[in-house]
């Protein structure tokens, strides 16, 4: 197991500098520049602006400063927010969306997975009808609908929860992102654990427990549960690093100080340090969480790690 994981291990660093070269080269080859929006600057200042943070320099000039920083932990100045650096910004803004994150991914497995199982359990019943309705309406539904409907329901209607802004250490302030990011995640995750799980009912090393005389329990838990979860660990990975990092319209509909509005400000801007400081954060913590998915599937399927 510690040879499959260090072979996954030897190849984070070569795909991380790879997105990092290709975002490079395209946030430079876009048009516009950090200054242009500043009409009032003169042409005198507007170069010297460009000579004091490198940008008159070569591209691969500037690459290779931008990698010896980031080699120290530095991901440089903003551009636009001049007060900050980019690492400051990252630290006000990945705390929030990481917490959003997480909780509606601990949200998304709690309903999911049980309702997944309850379904292929009661295959082609009222249960599995229902779930199957409900499951379908919260996928068709996007977050931006979502969010404003449980706002209305549970903020404006009954009173129970804020709609919007955010207080330190006031858990009431995610409940409604929470739910809005994690519902369609738990819908999704429900009807992928009832196909796997239906599938791997029938299979034949299943059927043999069952006719050994094992109770229903203990063919579900430990014969029939483990190979089922294969394409559900699979999927969980990604799909944690989109609800850390993929909830900017969440952010925006509830008033969240996280790292989304950064990264598309920071685009509108061309504030390419923010932006590429964004990526790499972003791309980190996929690649580590899609290490973390492997090592799971390696453990949960001797074959894979010795494949």
């Amino acid at each position: 197991m510690l040879s499959y994981a260090l072979r996954r291990l030897a190849g984070l660093l070569p795909t991380l500098l790879v997105i990092l070269t290709l975002s490079f080269a395209i946030l430079r080859s876009a048009p516009g520049g950090p200054f242009d929006q500043e009409q009032a600057l003169s042409p005198q200042v507007r170069a010297n602006l460009t000579r004091a943070y490198g940008l008159d320099q070569p591209w691969p000039r500037q690459y290779l400063h931008y990698l010896r920083g980031l080699a120290h932990g530095d991901f440089g100045p903003s551009l636009r927010a001049r007060d900050f650096t980019v690492r400051e910004l990252i630290a006000q803004g990945l705390p929030v969306s990481a917490t959003l994150g997480a909780c509606a991914f601990a949200l998304a497995l709690a309903l999911g997975l049980p309702c997944g199982i309850a379904a292929a359990l009661h295959a082609q019943r009222g249960t599995d009808r229902v779930l199957a309705v409900l499951s379908a309406l919260l996928l068709a539904l996007p977050s931006f609908v979502i969010g404003p409907l449980l706002a209305l329901l549970f903020g404006i209607g009954l009173g129970w929860l804020p709609v919007a802004g955010w207080q330190p250490g006031g858990g009431r302030f995610l409940i409604l992102p929470a739910l809005t990011l994690g519902l369609p995640v738990a819908a999704y995750l429900a009807r992928l654990m009832r196909a796997s799980l239906l599938e791997t009912l029938r299979a034949p090393f299943v059927r043999s427990a069952q006719a050994r005389g094992l109770g229903p329990l203990r063919v579900l838990w430990r014969h029939a549960l483990p190979p089922a979860l294969l394409p559900v660990v699979s999927y969980l990975g990604p799909t944690l690093a989109f609800l850390i990092t993929g909830s900017l319209v969440v952010e925006s509909v509830f008033g969240l100080p996280g790292t989304g509005r950064y990264l598309v400000q920071g685009a509108i801007d061309r504030d390419y340090p923010l932006v590429l400081g964004m990526i790499v954060v972003y791309a980190t913590l996929t690649l580590l969480l899609n290490l973390l998915v492997d090592l799971a599937y390696g453990w949960l399927d001797p074959r894979v790690r010795h494949a």
